[in-house]
């Protein structure tokens, strides 16, 4: 199979686990006749430079993660959304080798199902920041302190949303409060939350 590539040789070499469900995967999407290749570390498989399908390791399982899985039909209703916020990719999760090869042809029916969307153009519809709840701790902040409002409302929509996923996050009120605490003077600075 020229379609092969080196990169993800050698990704697949040192995987600790999951190396055989790697394999069987690769070689079902590679039949499907994509281009493979190394993104964000992990194997990723393309269509006419747009990426189609991706192969996941977990400590649980490993995955098939469909970059625009949310605008597949899911005939066999086996898409799984990561988390709420995950709003364009679904995955297909395994557990072993067997369970890989039971699934091929529908495995093949879905990626084929993937190519035709890449083909068409279709878009994924993703929510704007502003129809993401701020969470009660930020907004507090955002009412007493006018100048953190001002700064937030001057990040990008990206970095917006990064830190309202960020403060949303944890279950107790007491720890996004604390993450607020801690971010304030980043914001006030005009940086994102991943920024330096």
């Amino acid at each position: 199979m020229n379609r092969m590539n080196p990169k993800v040789d050698a990704y697949l070499s040192r995987a600790k686990n999951w190396q055989e469900e790697f394999e069987k995967l690769r070689m079902i999407i590679l039949d499907c006749q994509l281009t493979e290749e190394l993104k964000w570390g992990v194997p990723c498989y393309r269509f006419e430079k747009r990426n189609i399908v991706l192969i996941h390791g977990f400590k649980e399982y490993c995955a098939l993660l469909f970059v625009k899985g949310a605008l597949l039909n899911d005939a066999k209703s086996i898409l799984i959304q990561q988390t709420e916020n995950v709003q364009a990719a679904r995955q297909i999760r395994f557990t072993s080798v067997r369970e890989i090869i039971k699934m091929r042809p529908i495995l093949k029916a879905y990626i084929y199902e993937a190519i035709e969307v890449e083909k068409a153009g279709l878009k994924v519809n993703f929510k704007k920041t502003t129809e993401f709840k701020i969470p009660e701790e930020f907004q507090n902040k955002l009412d007493e302190i006018p100048v953190l409002k001002k700064a937030f409302d001057a990040l990008t929509p990206g970095r917006q949303r990064a830190y309202i996923l960020y403060f949303s996050a944890p279950k107790q009120s007491k720890t996004r409060e604390s993450r607020v605490e801690k971010c304030m003077q980043q914001i006030l600075n005009g940086k994102g939350l991943n920024d330096q």
